[in-house]
């Protein structure tokens, strides 16, 4: 299946490979992972100059084959001068000579002409001089994304949309059609909370327009892709019953894994500790009872409520209590 994103005319497979995880991976696998995906049939590569050495693992693993697909990265620069450092920083990285979608990377309000950052004036310049093509901005704040697509300013939009997803985000796909805005998917397994890979692909098919990115860190999991992407695409009768019991499951406020909470002053893995308890349920308990993750559920306990985290939550949680909630969880899990 291809999917097209809106005005850019760029026409992909409708699964595309979110390289978020793969710089957890060491640059052997990274490389062999990258190079797989490209064999097969992965022609849109998404990752941000925020993702520590991702950048570098692309531009090892498949840069000599750059007319094969599609590069989208992202830049959290808050300034012109910045956004210059970004640009030339990842176009170094990825051993190419432009980016086919730039994208602001999760700002506040979206840029804009005349707003004083430089911004978009930068990047209207970066895609005079061909070294970008088309201009994006990705979001977790509903009302800052739909802000953007009315605006006319960008030709792609990424935002996070799953089965989990409420009516409101996902009328943001009817919106981006209706303003010929691409739509690129994040967290579509709701940052792991989400475990049946077929189901929630094909959920992600009856929105013809969208192309999700799967975030892969390890060989099995693209694996798991593949064998999704030789399934039909309809929902079976037993997806739509788990994609049913994992809503009722789900409803309600929990933690996307988006980061933004991060660094937490206290050292917690916030993004990990305040979805433990669905992690405990949801996938086999045996690596979030180790040592390790001992010893980080019982960081919980020296936050200093100080609501970085809570002011920075792009969903609105009340974090430190989701966190209380989770290792009150976690130390009765302990004890049985």
């Amino acid at each position: 299946m291809q999917a097209t994103l809106g005005r850019t005319g760029l026409t992909v497979n409708k699964d595309g490979f979110g390289a978020l995880p793969v710089q957890r991976a060491n640059m052997g696998d990274a490389v062999r992972i990258l190079q797989k995906a490209l064999d097969g049939g992965l022609d849109y590569f998404d990752t941000a100059r925020a993702y520590t050495d991702s950048e570098e693992k692309i531009g090892a693993a498949i840069s000599a084959r750059r007319g094969e697909f599609i590069l989208a990265t992202k830049t959290t620069a808050a300034n012109a001068e910045g956004f210059w450092k970004d640009l030339e920083t990842s176009l170094c990285n990825m051993k190419t000579d432009h980016i086919d979608i730039y994208q602001f990377h999760n700002p506040e309000k979206y840029p804009r002409p005349g707003d004083g950052s430089g911004l978009y004036e930068a990047m209207l310049k970066a895609r005079e001089q061909g070294k970008i093509r088309f201009i994006g901005i990705t979001n977790h704040r509903l009302n800052t994304a739909r802000e953007a697509v009315e605006s006319g300013l960008y030709d792609t939009l990424q935002f996070p949309l799953s089965y989990l997803s409420d009516e409101q985000d996902q009328a943001l796909v009817p919106l981006c059609a209706e303003k010929n805005v691409g739509f690129i998917a994040m967290k579509a397994l709701s940052g792991g909370l989400i475990t049946d890979v077929a189901a929630a692909r094909s959920f992600l098919a009856a929105f013809p327009p969208v192309v999700p990115i799967w975030g892969i860190q390890r060989e099995s999991e693209l694996d798991a892709l593949f064998a999704a992407m030789r399934q039909p695409a309809a929902l079976t009768g037993e997806q739509r019953l788990r994609i049913e019991k994992d809503r009722q499951e789900l409803s309600g406020n929990f933690c996307r894994a988006c980061g933004y909470c991060l660094p937490c002053p206290a050292g917690i893995v916030i993004n990990t500790c305040a979805r433990m308890s669905l992690l405990l349920r949801r996938a086999p308990p045996g690596p979030f009872l180790s040592e390790q993750w001992q010893k980080e559920m019982a960081k919980i306990p020296n936050c200093i409520h100080c609501n970085h985290c809570k002011d920075h939550c792009p969903y609105g949680l009340d974090t430190p209590a989701l966190l209380a909630r989770n290792y009150e969880d976690y130390q009765k899990v302990l004890a049985k």
